[in-house]
């Protein structure tokens, strides 16, 4: 659905203005190469916190706490 939406929002652009469109068509290679080390540095954090909260919560696990439930 979004690619639909992508797709209808660049021939908008391009009945609008085509010198734009067909920069933005020639240019979005270049910027999904310029924003893929900021994905990976993304993923990698997101891995690491992930890797943190599972220690910080091992102790809980092993004393037979269940995920998502508060103490009453």
């Amino acid at each position: 659905m979004r690619g639909l939406f992508v797709f209808l929002a660049w021939c908008f652009l391009f009945v609008l203005c085509w010198p734009i469109a067909l920069l933005a068509l020639v240019l979005w290679p270049l910027v999904w190469l310029l924003t893929l080390p900021l994905r990976l540095v993304g993923i990698s954090l997101e891995a690491v916190f992930a890797l943190i909260r599972a220690i910080l919560f091992l102790p809980a696990r092993l004393l037979g706490g269940r995920p998502g439930t508060a103490a009453h």
